[in-house]
């Protein structure tokens, strides 16, 4: 059988796609663990929106400043030009955000933000209330725990995929139309706010297919991650908290901030987690956020679900202080697209979401346009792919159906390897020289015997490494420090 559509990845930018995508046509949707296994889940501050039409042009503006105008300016006017209709289009299909006193939409401010845009659904857990809701939304047939190895390719045309269904089984599924969302490269990283399950695969078989990845030096670190959990996936304090009142504190109760940036924890997040890496490495001195300017129950009611995970970790919120420190967060760069969210060169292949590089988050992501990228570059491809009514013959591919191995004994070192000097060379600050070091390193683990994800992973963090060596000035997410 030829699905219409195979899209790969079950975050917002997926699922709207498949909310969207007519009932009548055959849809294949994979998911690589389980539908919540996203960072959607996880996301707690919101998504941004204009707020109106008046309001696009300094939507704009706010997201080109903290991009430091590495964006494509005309990306962010698309992006932002569309925000109000797609937030529309999900509270008309029944997602409910949450109200103010009045009954209107509660906007808030978060960093780097000119004034208050921001949605936000049970307080502070919007992404997982989009994502359930979504999830609700989705007539279309969900595959969970398969792997994606390859892109049938050939001729600039994108035939299918092929998946792992197990750890020695795979398939082969072949699309009208193949809609990439399967998120960024967090796992790639020591310390990260990621699902485990988001590794950059899917960026190293564009590589191998001759595909242009762009911006991939670009990554983006968050500033406040609670510090001293064992968690894979480092628990998150959303940048709404700074927005409505925490700040940034050493041990002696100092706002440090304000000594790197005039707006202390209200400065883009490139400059706080700078900040932060710099004041902690000359000083010594623990990091930690303060809440103490909130009231106890507002508090609870703003942020529940932050106040309980972290009554859970031992915190009682608002009164104690928590240790934080900067962890990788999200991907600016990624596979390269053109404005109707294709992949640039192929004629019916598209990638959306943090996976994609639209061009729309420049150097530096300005907070919460994540989700809203998701749902208005979704809705792009889904129209656009209605549209062009491309059709595929799969008699037409002629290349050969390889058998992977998934997984080898020598992976998991390997792995942990990798993490943690991409973590040590390519993070929060740069020296060109441990980039060269890992560099070497990570070509020769792509000469070893590693299995197929591994050797994609590989792939990714190579195209990381090249791009920030080639970077060779300092801009926004992309910091370089000689010694």
């Amino acid at each position: 059988m030829v699905y219409d559509y195979i899209i790969i990845g079950t975050g917002i930018a997926g699922l709207n796609a498949a909310r969207l995508i007519p009932e009548d046509k055959k849809v294949l949707i994979l998911c690589k663990k389980e539908p919540i296994d996203c960072n959607t889940y996880w996301a707690q501050g919101g998504i941004a929106s204009a707020v109106n039409d008046e309001d696009i042009k300094d939507h704009i503006q706010d997201t080109l400043v903290a991009g430091v105008n590495h964006n494509d300016k005309k990306a962010v006017e698309l992006l932002s030009s569309k925000s109000q209709a797609a937030v529309k289009s999900l509270i008309e299909a029944g997602l409910q955000f949450d109200l103010n006193s009045k009954g209107k939409l509660a906007y808030t401010k978060e960093a780097a933000h000119s004034r208050s845009r921001i949605l936000h659904a049970d307080g502070d857990a919007t992404g997982r209330m989009i994502h359930s809701f979504l999830l609700t939304q989705c007539k279309h047939k969900i595959v969970s725990n398969t792997v994606v190895n390859d892109l049938l390719i050939q001729d600039d045309i994108c035939y299918g995929v092929q998946y792992f269904t197990s750890e020695t089984q795979q398939e082969v599924a072949y699309a009208h139309n193949t809609i990439i969302a399967s998120g960024g490269v967090g796992s790639i990283y020591r310390y990260h706010t990621n699902s485990t399950a988001i590794a950059g695969e899917i960026q190293g078989i564009i590589l191998e297919k001759g595909l242009a990845l762009k911006d991939m030096e670009m990554m983006q670190f968050h500033p406040t991650v609670v510090k001293g959990t064992h968690f894979a996936r480092k628990p998150l304090l959303s940048e709404a908290l700074r927005g409505e009142g925490a700040f940034i504190v050493d041990e002696q109760d100092n706002r440090f901030l304000f000594t790197y940036h005039k707006d202390g924890e209200l400065a883009p997040r490139d400059v706080v987690s700078r900040s932060i890496f710099d004041y902690h490495k000359k000083t010594g001195s623990k990091i930690y956020l303060s809440f103490e300017s909130f009231e106890k129950e507002a508090f609870q009611k703003r942020f529940p679900n932050i106040y309980a995970n972290l009554k859970e970790l031992g915190y009682e919120l608002p009164y104690d202080k928590v240790p934080i420190s900067p962890a990788f967060h999200y991907s600016m760069g990624g596979i390269e697209t053109t404005l109707d969210a294709k992949v640039k060169g192929m004629k019916n292949l598209y990638a959306i979401g943090e996976a994609a590089c639209t061009g729309v988050h420049g150097a530096n992501r300005l907070a919460s346009n994540s989700l809203l990228e998701g749902v208005v570059f979704s809705s792009i491809a889904v129209e656009n792919s209605l549209k062009d009514e491309f059709k595929i013959s799969y008699k037409n591919y002629t290349k050969d159906i390889k058998s992977y191995t998934r997984n080898n004994e020598i992976d998991k070192d390997i792995k942990n390897c990798l993490r943690k000097s991409m973590w040590n060379s390519a993070s929060i600050v740069r020296n060109p020289n441990k980039i060269k070091e890992t560099l070497v390193l990570v070509e020769k683990y792509l000469q070893e015997d590693v299995g197929r994800l591994l050797f994609l992973r590989l792939l990714t963090a190579k195209s990381i490494l090249t791009s920030a060596l080639k970077r060779k000035e300092s801009l926004g997410a992309h910091y370089i420090k000689e010694n």
